[in-house]
């Protein structure tokens, strides 16, 4: 049984040509594309879990508790590094 329905998306072309090279470069169909980003993409609260589940890990295998100050420096390098404004580590992290 097929279960897919056809949805119609409208964007500018800006988009639509965007995603055209996302998919060209993958070599699969925009729609495919979408398809991939929509089963891969995590909701705020999938995340969340995730998050979890990875600190339970780490705190069980290697007897380390992540704090939020940690998540919240790892969010803030990522931030940085997504935006091109990457910091170079201080004495004090480098000597950790």
């Amino acid at each position: 049984m097929n279960d897919s329905k056809d949805v119609m998306i409208r964007v500018p072309d800006s988009v639509r040509n965007r995603l055209a090279v996302l998919a060209e470069a993958r070599s699969i169909s925009i729609r495919a594309l979408l398809q991939e980003f929509a089963e891969s993409t995590l909701t705020p609260e999938e995340r969340e879990e995730k998050v979890a589940a990875t600190k339970r890990y780490i705190a069980e295998h290697f007897g380390v508790h992540v704090t939020e100050a940690d998540l919240e420096a790892a969010r803030r390098r990522v931030r940085e590094s997504n935006s091109g404004q990457e910091t170079a580590p201080t004495t004090e992290q480098r000597a950790a």
